[in-house]
């Protein structure tokens, strides 16, 4: 029978394993670092697994494919639960990797700090974070992952001032940050925002969540998306 039925771009998938994680019906798997259709009748071709792709790798598509099989999704689900637990698909971005820099004093010097912080609001997580507040009016926002201020040592008196930011972790938070980002965008008067992430492919989810996000806010801001490598090195901006 021709139905509708999810098809996914190899090229495009990065492997970061987040639309697997967002089928329900456990259509999709990841195989040799790709994400791949398991079988057609487990694709109810709802599409639920399409915003979890942070790269757009995921469409849905009409085309010849068995019908939609509940009692053999159900069977899958139920063989999977009886089954030992499979190791987790590990995204690049957990991968265990030193970086290495020159030795410095590591020795801990409270009360003096020699660089002032420029947080100009509490709280800083999206999650947590009120939808409208009178510091966000006229502001310039900052939607970070929570990395990259480790990552990138003049985070504060580069990126941060002058900001209010705001901060998530795609692969850790329960939920999609489109929804509260849109909520934000359209509640308050938000003058530039800026995207900061790291390379990994697990942060694609915030920068597709703020892009989102600006769209279905209608509203026209300038904005930007800035890469740091994993070394603490700004790539793309």
């Amino acid at each position: 029978m021709k139905r509708k039925i999810v098809e996914i771009d190899a090229e495009k998938c990065n492997g970061c394993g987040l639309c697997a994680k967002a089928c329900h019906e456990g259509a999709i798997a990841m195989v040799d670092g790709k994400a791949r259709l398991v079988k057609d009748d487990y694709c109810d071709g709802m599409g639920d697994c399409l915003p979890a792709c942070p790269v757009g790798a995921i469409t849905i598509t009409e085309r010849e494919a068995a019908p939609y099989d509940e009692n053999a999704v159900a069977q899958r689900k139920a063989e999977s639960q009886a089954k030992p637990a499979a190791a987790p698909h590990i995204c690049p971005g957990k991968m265990a990797r030193a970086i290495k820099r020159e030795t410095e004093d590591s020795s801990l010097q409270f009360g003096t700090p020699t660089l002032t912080s420029q947080l100009r609001q509490w709280p800083v997580q999206i999650k947590l974070v009120p939808v409208k507040a009178p510091w966000f009016n006229g502001a310039k926002l900052l939607v970070a992952a929570d990395c990259t201020a480790y990552a990138y040592a003049n985070f504060h008196q580069e990126l941060m001032r002058g900001r209010i930011t705001i901060i998530g972790c795609p692969k850790l938070d329960e939920g999609d940050y489109t929804e509260k980002l849109t909520a934000i965008l359209q509640e308050n008067d938000i003058k530039e925002l800026v995207i900061v992430r790291m390379e990994v492919p697990c942060c694609g989810g915030l920068e597709m969540a703020a892009k989102r996000a600006l769209q279905e806010s209608g509203k026209f801001i300038p904005w930007q998306v800035i890469t740091l490598s994993l070394d603490g090195r700004i790539i793309d901006s």
